[in-house]
Order: structure tokens, then C-alpha cells, then sequence
């Protein structure tokens, strides 16, 4: 497969971003775990460890002889969407990528040594050309984030968990980490969302996308407007139960609801953040190094605050007049779980 001479260039004319860093797409609490992680002594030799544990070279083999390797000769239109993708993000080695049948739309990249990009022909066949693009960002962004690591010990994590469920007590201690990784490969999914509409530099295309992902491919029965309104009926809706609930529902999920993605996406491509990207102005990776732990946690600390304060959640509406130091909380409680509240002056969440 072609390296990173990167001689294709995209179809038309998207701007390329070289020697951008991650940072300049991730999500802050993905970006502060990452930051955090990388600066832990020892954290990539006690991983590098791990790897004789991993199924990683079983699973390249399966690839590589149960699947179809994305070339110039097989699955063409790919190979080039690959291309233009690394040559965008600037991802000097473009990782091998793989088309296995599966009738389940689904992606992901995985690898510990290096990344492998990995697509069901469910997805291939559900998306267009311009969706798929984005999709292939997508995955180019898990890799030059460094996404691939942490996503295969959760898969390895996961099936490990499975396998000693019926020791009693024996997964709880490996659920507990999973469960934090799922949480940390949630907002990672979100940092993806956002280098893959950085490579295909097409907002619609990319919630196409999601919406067929959501409903299949009935776009003519769909309309981008009604499907983001799902996402504020989801935050704003019900009362202090259906908070709880949506806190579980979430809980096994590895990735974030099609909506709320769809939602933040959107949200992130009208931000400053983005306009500063296309301008141009962006983190480069020889300043990777001097990024400050203190400073990430600083940022996504003031990201969660913010999501606090705008939040329509009834959960986080109460956090925020907690933190706000409301008065008659007993009140807002007991209105919040039950849906109540009175026209009478009392106060209301």
C-alpha cells in the first residue's frame, strides 16, 4: 500500500492541514485523558507489555485472510478516500485498511503497534461517496490520535470480562475499567466526528451520514432539522428519572447516541474552534510536547462546567442551581423526579 508519499491528492479542492495536531480536534475530556496518559512515565512500555496479551497479531491475520485489504486493485474508490484523507490530516504512514462482510453499518481502527482501519460492507454499501469520506476521516482521526491502543485493550477488556462472568466477583474489578474506557472512547468518538469533517469539509455530508447510521438509507423519509430536535428533546425532556435512565441506557454503549453526535458536530462546526482550523490556525505536533497536563484538566474542567450551565438535562439543570447555591432544593428535587411544579411561584428547575 502506498505510504506517506501521499501522491493522490483529494478530488477537489479541500484544505490540507499540515503537521496538525490532534489537539487541535479533540474533545476536551478525550484530549485531557489522552494528555494525561501520555505524560504517565512508563505508560507506553507497560502497554507495549500488554501486547503479548493482546490477540493483535491474531487479529491482523484474520484480517488479512478472512477479509478484503482496501488497494488500488480491490475496493479502489477507498484506497483513494484513504489517501485523501492522510494527505489532509497529515498522517505520514497511511495504515492498512480492510472491507469485512458484515450487513451491520460499523468502522473502527484498532492496533497497538500500528493501526488498522477496519469497514463492514453494511456501511460500505449505506453511505455515498461524500458520507463514506467522512467516515474514512473518521477513522484516520482515531489513528493520528492514537485512539487504535486504547480501543483494542477495551475490545480485549471487554471479551476478558465476558470469559470470567462466571467467577463470582471475577469481572468486577475488569468492568470498572471498562467502564471508564467506554466513557473515554465516547468523547473519543466525538474528537473523530470532528477529523472526519475537517477531511470531507462538508458538514451535510457528514449528518447524512449519521442520520442513515440512525434510520438507514430512507433519507427521503428524513430531514436534518426534525433529527437534530430529536437531540434537544432527549437533553431537555422528562424529569429527574429519565436523567438516570439516559445515564444507563449510555452506560454499555461504546459510542454516543446518533443524535447527541449529530448535535455536537454540528455545534463544533460552528464554533470559533473549527473557523480557526480552515483559516489555518491551528496546534502543530512539534508543540505537542510542551502541552501542560494542568492546562488540559483546566480546560475540560471549564467544558463540563459549561455543559453544566447550558444544559437542558433536568439532572444538569439541578447540579447547576447545587453549584449556583439555589435555594428550596428539597422542593427542586422533589419537582425534578416527579415532573411536578406548581404555576403558584414556586420555584421551578
Amino acid at each position: 500500500m502506498t505510504d506517506g508519499n501521499h501522491e493522490n491528492v483529494p478530488g477537489r479542492n479541500r484544505r490540507r492541514f499540515p503537521d496538525i495536531s490532534s489537539r487541535a480536534y479533540e474533545h476536551p475530556a478525550d484530549r485531557s485523558a489522552l494528555v494525561a496518559l501520555r505524560k504517565l512515565t512508563g505508560f507506553d512500555t507497560v502497554f507495549k507489555a500488554m501486547s503479548g496479551l493482546l490477540p493483535e497479531r491474531s487479529l491482523r491475520l484474520l484480517f488479512l485472510s478472512d477479509s478484503v485489504r482496501v488497494s488500488e486493485a480491490q475496493f479502489a474508490h477507498l484506497h483513494t478516500m484513504l489517501l485523501d484523507a492522510c494527505s489532509i490530516l497529515d498522517l505520514k504512514k497511511v495504515p492498512p485498511m480492510y472491507v469485512a462482510q458484515d450487513p451491520k453499518p460499523n468502522a473502527m481502527c484498532i492496533g497497538l503497534d500500528e493501526p488498522i482501519i477496519v469497514v463492514t460492507t453494511g456501511l460500505v454499501e449505506l453511505l455515498d461517496e461524500e458520507e463514506m469520506r467522512a467516515v474514512v476521516g473518521h477513522e484516520v482521526g482515531h489513528a493520528l490520535s492514537g485512539h487504535s491502543v486504547y480501543r483494542t485493550i477495551l475490545l480485549f477488556l471487554t471479551n476478558l470480562a465476558l470469559k470470567v462472568a462466571w467467577i463470582p466477583l471475577g469481572n468486577i474489578a475488569i468492568m470498572g475499567i471498562v467502564t471508564a474506557l467506554r466513557e473515554w472512547f465516547r468523547k473519543s468518538e466525538l474528537s473523530a466526528d470532528r477529523a472526519g469533517l475537517l477531511v470531507g469539509q462538508d458538514l451535510q455530508a457528514s449528518m447524512r451520514g449519521l442520520m442513515k447510521i440512525a434510520g438507514g438509507n430512507h433519507l427521503h423519509e428524513m430531514n436534518v432539522d426534525a433529527f437534530l430536535a430529536q437531540a434537544e428533546e432527549y437533553e431537555a425532556g422528562g424529569d429527574l428519572r429519565d436523567s438516570v435512565l439516559k445515564i444507563l441506557n449510555v452506560l454499555p454503549r461504546s459510542h454516543p447516541f446518533t443524535t447527541v453526535r449529530a448535535a455536537e458536530l454540528k455545534k463544533w462546526a460552528e464554533s470559533r474552534d473549527h473557523q480557526r482550523i480552515m483559516d489555518g490556525h491551528y496546534p502543530k505536533r512539534d508543540q505537542d510536547g510542551d502541552t501542560s497536563v494542568t492546562d488540559s484538566f483546566r480546560e475540560s474542567a471549564s467544558h463540563y462546567a459549561d455543559t453544566v450551565r447550558t444544559s437542558k438535562d433536568p439532572l444538569m439543570k439541578l447540579v447547576g442551581d447545587i453549584a449556583g447555591g439555589a435555594g428550596d432544593l428539597g422542593g427542586k428535587l422533589r419537582d425534578k423526579f416527579t415532573g411536578g411544579g406548581s404555576g403558584n411561584g414556586t420555584a421551578k428547575g
